[in-house]
């Protein structure tokens, strides 16, 4: 297993909007992806930290290949200040 990690800061005048984007991803790669095991979406403010579990590297690059998050990558763009990625390789249950 792997963890993914990523911290966003958001625009103020966006987060709501941005928060409905980020749920529904998160829902549609927990239902629609075999490999994705969590999503945890957190939120303080406009910082908004996500947690996920994918069950090899291999299921977090088809994540990336899917269209519900292609489609949710463009629609938040332009709302994203900050975006910070860290993958774990080694994950400790």
């Amino acid at each position: 297993m792997i963890a993914v990690t990523v911290n966003f800061e958001i625009d103020k005048d966006q987060i709501e909007d941005f928060m409905t984007l980020m749920t529904n991803n998160a829902s549609d790669s927990k239902k629609l992806e075999d490999g994705c095991y969590f999503f945890d979406v957190c939120r303080k403010g406009t910082n908004v930290f996500l947690y996920e579990i994918y069950k090899s590297r291999d299921a977090f690059d088809v994540h990336l290949e899917t269209q519900h998050f292609k489609t949710f990558d463009a629609a938040v763009a332009d709302m994203v200040l900050k975006k910070d990625v860290r993958i774990f390789d080694e994950v400790i249950r």
